[in-house]
């Protein structure tokens, strides 16, 4: 039958891209680091150190997961290869739908694992810190900035991440002003710096009597989590340390005493801020963590390109700087306005499918970076 023979065709342009994304994974020497650390976990003093210990298991698991997931995709071109020779020897064509089926999920599972192999950055495999920031548009903008802090929670759900609230701050009378969290997981800043802007909202507003359509700008900014050690002079003079009490919906996890710390790096305007610790020291310890990565970031970036790529601050939250337009009426539309992708199932996105617009930012950074070489 024709359509198992164009299946086929489909699928055999997958077979030399599998062993270009093999190469690119470079799975022989991730199998051989995968043996290397699970007989040094097998020393009796292996567990006598809980930091470094927690940091390899982490590695082995994410080593083991990549193979894996490799070995999967392989086991699945091979189930598809054969299905399609059953349809073409049967003439079966109730299994049209099934190699349809495996075949569009095996094309989208080979583009997530090879968009992994543009994960080279410094940092894109650490965990990232998300801050959003109502900008332009008052209630309306607080309410977008309640929407996108969901969208972001069900994307790492998604993901099997882990979230923390680190800081928040309600808005006046609907949504947030202002929320700060952790997302834990293998490549979570790798992912979610394709994030890093303002994000333009145009919908018919709930809170307008009129019905009248209105636009609004939430600021979104990223930041690794740097667990390893890096220079930065912070000079105890160029800062301005507040202590204020928690509160917010940000869950039970935020504690409500006056152990909150809002912390000011005067030179550059830098704001960062933590309320979940369960003490005014802890608290300012992961203040001061999340501050030495923004300079970390900012020192870096003066070497390369204007500031205001790390520097979410700097960027004014209203028209001429978003990345992202969200649009729900008159029509719907979701466009990234660097890389052009766009989809109409808004509803997806906002329940977290942020994958697309994630890989597209990846491959249009690494075409960047490719032509600039």
């Amino acid at each position: 039958m024709v359509e198992f023979d164009q299946y086929k065709y489909t699928l055999s342009q997958y077979a030399e891209p599998m062993k270009e994304l093999k190469s690119a994974l470079q799975l022989d020497q991730k199998k051989e680091q995968i043996a290397e650390l699970s007989m040094y976990m097998e020393d009796p003093n292996f567990w006598n150190d809980p930091e470094k210990s927690g940091e390899i298991t982490k590695k082995l698991k994410n080593l083991q997961d990549t193979v894996k997931v490799f070995n999967g995709l392989e086991q699945q071109f091979e189930d598809i290869e054969t299905l399609i020779e059953m349809g073409i020897e049967a003439e079966d064509s109730a299994l049209l739908e099934e190699v349809a089926a495996e075949l569009e999920d095996f094309k989208e599972k080979f583009d997530d694992l090879r968009t992994t192999t543009l994960l080279s950055d410094e940092f894109d495999h650490n965990d990232a810190i998300l801050k959003l920031n109502a900008g332009a548009g008052g209630t309306e903008a607080c309410d977008w900035a309640g929407m996108l802090y969901r969208m972001y929670t069900r994307w790492a759900e998604k993901k099997g991440y882990s979230r923390e609230v680190l800081d928040y701050l309600d808005g006046d009378e609907a949504g947030i002003k202002s929320v700060t969290i952790q997302i834990t997981g293998e490549n979570a800043y790798g992912y979610l710096r394709s994030e890093h802007g303002v994000h333009r909202l145009v919908r018919i507003s709930p809170f307008n009597s009129v019905g009248k359509r209105m636009t609004s700008f939430v600021g979104c900014d990223i930041m690794p989590v740097i667990t390893q050690s890096v220079e930065v002079e912070i000079k105890d003079d160029d800062l301005k340390i507040d202590v204020y009490r928690s509160s917010g919906a940000g869950g039970q996890h935020i504690n409500k005493t006056s152990s909150a710390v809002r912390i000011t790096h005067i030179p550059t305007g830098i704001v960062v801020a933590c309320q979940n610790e369960r003490s005014h020291f802890q608290n300012l310890d992961k203040a001061m963590e999340m501050l030495k990565a923004k300079l970390y970031l900012l020192k870096k970036e003066e070497n390369e390109r204007e500031l205001s790529n790390i520097r979410g601050e700097v960027m004014e939250n209203g028209w001429g700087s978003q990345i992202r337009s969200y649009v729900f009426q008159p029509y719907t539309m979701v466009k990234d306005l660097r890389t052009g992708e766009e989809t109409g199932n808004i509803q997806a996105v906002m329940d977290g499918a942020l994958d697309p617009f994630m890989n597209a930012y990846l491959k249009w950074i690494h075409r960047d970076t490719t032509n600039e070489t």
